[in-house]
């Protein structure tokens, strides 16, 4: 009899895992491009196939942030952008920026902001609870702060006052922000504070900018970019500001770190082949890169999702001796 349980429970496993793996979609990198003429949101595979468009209008569409589940997307949306890549956040011609949520196939857009103040530079909570931007009454780096909003666009809130701060980043236990200010004088540096804005402290401390940081998925570092060595490269810290080193070493500038949700990799964006395109490494450093985005036009702004980590309700689970099987409307993980 055990051995007949046995087979039927080894059978089971079998029929169900294929079937689990192959319903699993594949993760996702959302990004900004001008390739169809303006800047517009487009996602792609993680491995840079099935690329399309989801905004298509006159304005310029930038900054796109994933809701946990992956259902919902935060961006940018406003007016001409001039000088896409740059150090300090865009500078826009035309109607002041604002935020806007729209659902991950481009639908049901969403006016988030409605102020008349430029607004940008959205961060999703990994709770899914808040999104926090930066806000500027004037187009200067002394007039730009973080705020944060509900996810429905109730209960607004600002952060840092004071003094200025801008590309927020959420930690993923969403108890912190990482941030950008420039009130030491120093040049732009990394803060860190309390989700409410309590507590907020320094961790770079150099004559050169440090712009755009990134949260690992563990909490445990933060990836960022530096002028110090005399060209914007990509660097990691700990979480507290010690042990920060540089990743990539090339004559062109790279951009915008983003943590591939496992913690492995690193997707940025570089001028390395002569304009603006999406690459990932790992993150011990530049080997391994690959690039994603070949269009001669200007690829930027990457945001990384996975489903495998989307915040789901469990339907059910399966365990059988020496095995784990988890569903989450496809499979989550397999422990043998």
């Amino acid at each position: 009899m055990r051995r007949k349980y046995n087979l039927l429970a080894s059978l089971a496993v079998l029929v169900l895992t294929p079937l689990m793996v192959d319903a699993a979609p594949p993760a996702q990198i959302a990004f900004s491009s001008d390739r169809d003429g303006n800047f517009e949101i487009y996602v792609m595979d993680a491995d840079r196939k099935n690329q399309r468009r989801l905004t298509n209008n006159r304005h310029d569409d930038w900054d796109p942030s994933w809701s946990p589940s992956g259902k919902r997307i935060a961006f940018t949306s406003s007016g001409k952008v001039q000088n896409v890549v740059q150090a300090h956040p865009l500078f826009v011609v035309g109607g002041p920026p604002q935020i806007y949520v729209m659902d991950d196939n481009g639908g049901n857009k969403r006016r988030l902001t409605n102020s008349d103040f430029a607004e940008w530079y959205p961060s999703w909570s990994p709770d899914g609870e808040r999104i926090a931007f930066t806000s500027s009454g004037a187009m200067d780096t002394a007039g730009w702060y973080i705020y944060v909003v509900d996810a429905d666009g109730k209960n607004l809130r600002r952060l840092t006052h004071p003094d200025s701060g801008w590309y927020p980043s959420w930690s993923p236990d969403s108890k912190r922000i990482a941030f950008v200010s420039s009130r030491n004088a120093f040049g732009n540096e990394i803060y860190v504070m309390n989700a409410d804005g309590s507590n907020q402290q320094r961790l770079t401390e150099t004559p050169h900018d440090n712009i755009h940081p990134s949260w690992s998925p563990n909490g445990e570092r933060i990836a960022f970019v530096s002028s110090r060595d005399g060209n914007f490269e990509i660097y990691m810290m700990n979480a507290d500001g010690k042990n920060q080193r540089r990743l990539t070493r090339t004559p062109a500038h790279d951009w915008h770190p983003s943590w591939s949700p496992d913690g492995k990799r690193v997707v940025f964006v570089s001028h390395r082949d002569g304009n603006y395109e999406i690459y990932t490494m790992n993150v011990n450093g530049a080997r391994q890169v690959r690039r994603l985005t070949k269009e001669g036009s200007d690829d930027t702004d990457p945001a990384w999702f996975d489903p495998a980590f989307a915040i789901e309700v469990v339907p059910f689970s399966v365990s059988a001796a020496g095995k784990k099987l988890t569903m989450w409307g496809w499979l989550k993980q397999v422990n043998q």
